[in-house]
């Protein structure tokens, strides 16, 4: 056998096993995953959403204790007993039982119950902003999901097109038309698109368990068929309302300024006062007694933890200016990133509509001889990069919508939660 024969015959066998391992490929999915919507509804069983509720819940009960009164303290005493001389044994002891009380002055309880209800609203919001913030990374990851079965579909695609490519060059080179080493050049375009086949199903399957386990699915992800890479965002509507993160700084700082006035009430005394009856053993007598305590105010004054308090609320505010800078900004990034996307979208869908036509015609002058196989890899290659900018590009609109949609305070795509 010639060397040209056995070039040609170890070509076609390897374009062979390559067609032969690309049937072998197909879609093992059988379960389709929810809609989005769907899996919306069971965003309150995420784990920062569990989280967020029972902090509200600590935050709640942490209210209804600050508002109970101090329990009353009850105390028995014992003077003049089981001494020496006249004070020996129990004959002429004084016993004291007396009951005493936190009154609680100065608006003490009032303040303290102030601070837990502010944290509890703290804690609110907090639970609203972690409920946002699981919605948008259910979005991302169903997003990302689908895009990588897409990526693996215009693989496979790929793939079948570089095989077709390649079985009509090999007629051309068997006519003598083109040289082998044209041949070996799609031989090796093809194991190129076979490598590029799996990868793009490792992604696709990395990019199925991350979805698996964002959204707690009970089996694994599987296959996409509501779609909302090809979803169209709500349109952009300026809002008057602050963003989440925004109310959740004002709310801290709120907090703040609580704690100013609890620890204002805390530098004075704590008065307290007791009632008790009073056992004459001598005498064989009893008698009420009344009493009032303070501490005196001579070296604690708590200074140190009011100016303290009132430092965080400085640090609390500045945070909340912070937020709404920040806010402000990204918010006018996130508008403008999502009119970016969705006109790359519309553009992407054009290329790809010129590029299909574009290789239709190499094609066909390729099998007629007057392209050739460079202008034919060319034209393919460009085919495939316009069908992965597409995808690329709505998935970038996914991205921007989640960003939008969390500093707007709602959920992505105008669902409700």
């Amino acid at each position: 056998m010639s060397p040209l024969k056995s070039g040609r015959s170890r070509l076609a066998i390897g374009c062979a096993v390559v067609a032969m391992a690309t049937a072998a490929i197909g879609p093992a999915w059988a379960d389709p995953v929810p809609s989005y919507e769907k899996l919306l509804e069971r965003i309150g069983l995420t784990p920062g959403a569990l989280e967020a509720e029972a902090l509200v819940d600590a935050a709640e009960a942490r209210a209804r204790q600050a508002g109970v009164r101090p329990n009353p303290e009850l105390s028995l005493e014992a003077e003049n007993a089981l001494g020496t001389g006249p004070f020996s044994g129990y004959g002429n002891a004084e016993t004291t039982l007396s009951v005493s009380q936190d009154l609680e002055l100065w608006g003490r309880r009032g303040a303290r119950v102030g601070v837990a209800q502010a944290e509890g609203r703290t804690s609110l919001l907090r639970r609203d902003l972690a409920t946002l913030d699981a919605a948008g990374r259910l979005a991302l990851a169903y997003a990302e999901a689908e895009a990588a079965d897409r990526r693996f579909v215009l693989a496979q695609e790929a793939l079948d097109l570089t095989i077709a490519d390649a079985r009509a060059l090999m007629i051309l080179v068997e006519e003598g038309r083109e040289p082998l080493f044209r041949g070996i050049q799609a031989q090796s375009e093809a194991a190129a698109a076979r490598a590029a086949l799996d990868e793009a199903e490792a992604e696709r399957d990395a990019a199925f368990a991350r979805l698996t386990a964002v959204a707690m699915l009970p089996n694994p992800a599987t296959s996409i068929e509501n779609s909302l890479l090809d979803r169209e965002p709500p349109a952009v509507v300026p809002t008057s309302t602050a963003s989440p993160e925004v109310r959740v700084a004002e709310a801290e700082r709120d907090a703040a300024e609580s704690r100013i006035e609890v620890e204002r009430v805390r530098a004075r005394p704590d008065v307290r006062v007791s009632v008790g009856v009073r056992r004459y053993e001598a005498e064989d007598a009893t008698a009420l007694t009344f009493g009032v305590s303070m501490p005196l105010p001579l070296f604690d004054r708590n200074r140190g933890n009011y100016d303290a308090a009132q430092a965080e609320f400085r640090a609390a505010d500045a945070r909340v200016m912070a937020a709404r800078q920040t806010t402000q900004a990204d918010l006018a990034g996130a508008e403008a990133r999502l009119r970016s996307a969705s006109s790359r979208v519309w553009a992407t869908d054009a290329g790809v509509t010129a590029a299909e036509e574009a290789y239709r015609l190499s094609r066909i002058g390729f099998e007629a001889g007057r392209i050739s196989q460079l202008e034919l890899s060319s034209s393919r290659a460009a085919l495939i990069a316009a069908r992965n900018a597409a995808v690329d590009a709505r998935l970038a609109r996914v991205r921007a919508e989640v960003d939008l949609a969390l500093l707007q305070g709602r959920a992505p795509f105008g669902t409700s939660l």
